[in-house]
């Protein structure tokens, strides 16, 4: 394999090194780039390449993308946390590869499967495919109904579970069985904010179904974390934006502080 069929890898964290050793592992050069590389050098040497993977978080996404060679944008490959098609809309990418992963990886342990991870895009088949070489399930979607369902489901866990978490604290089982009536309000104003920023009228009891099923994928799995507090405010940028109520949202923030 030439250095033009080579996977370029933006932000080499946690996420970014089991990319990396999957597409190894299916024998795709990897080159990594780190904070205060100098991209355009790099993209003189690769203008081409297979895959740009954005592997950075949330806060610093846009950024990310705006910084990218006009090159590397067809090749963009998307992993991040509460995203939506606006997100690569705004880059005027058409086309990238999403992938909604339901895998984890923490400092010091080995990934975290939870429920297999869908893929979308023209970067979907080499995706599942290296992931597969290092064990982590993963399927494409073809059509854009089908990823924008997988990602506002992806969002209604993620936020149903970390900001509800901000008041139980427990598993994602505890939230969802034992404290079903603030999760459901929880999800239900999240699921207001979803349908805002997608401009779609969202069909709420499939998605809540498709989160509890990530939700029974890993029961013992932990409701927040430290992102939670930045997700609910996120979460009430957006509802103020759109001049939405969402009142368990607030009294959330609100008994915070």
């Amino acid at each position: 394999m030439n250095t033009n069929q080579a996977a370029v890898i933006v932000g080499m964290g946690e996420m970014g090194g089991v990319f990396a050793r999957a597409l190894l592992s299916y024998g795709v050069p990897v080159i990594p780039v780190i904070r205060d590389t100098a991209l355009n050098d790099i993209a003189a040497d690769l203008p081409d390449p297979v895959l740009t993977l954005v592997t950075v978080g949330e806060p610093d996404l846009d950024t990310t993308i705006e910084q990218l060679p006009a090159s590397w944008k067809t090749s963009t490959a998307l992993v991040q946390n509460e995203l939506l098609p606006r997100n690569w809309h705004r880059h005027k990418i058409a086309d990238p590869t999403v992938a909604s992963v339901w895998f984890e990886k923490k400092p010091g342990r080995d990934f975290h499967v939870i429920i297999p991870t869908p893929i979308a895009g023209p970067g979907a088949p080499l995706l599942v495919a290296a992931l597969a070489t290092v064990g982590i399930p993963a399927f494409q979607v073809t059509t854009a109904d089908e990823l924008l369902y997988e990602l506002v489901r992806k969002n209604m866990y993620i936020l149903t579970a970390n900001i509800g978490g901000l008041v139980t604290r427990g598993t994602v089982r505890d939230l969802w069985y034992d404290n079903r009536s603030l999760a459901e309000e929880v999800a239900s104003d999240v699921l207001e904010v979803q349908a805002w920023l997608t401009g779609t009228q969202l069909n709420a009891d499939v998605l809540i179904a498709g989160m509890v099923e990530a939700f029974d994928g890993d029961p013992e799995h932990g409701s927040t974390g430290r992102s939670a507090p930045a997700r609910l405010t996120r979460a009430l940028s957006h509802a103020d934006q759109a001049g939405l109520a969402v009142p368990k949202l607030r009294e959330i923030a609100s008994s915070l502080g």
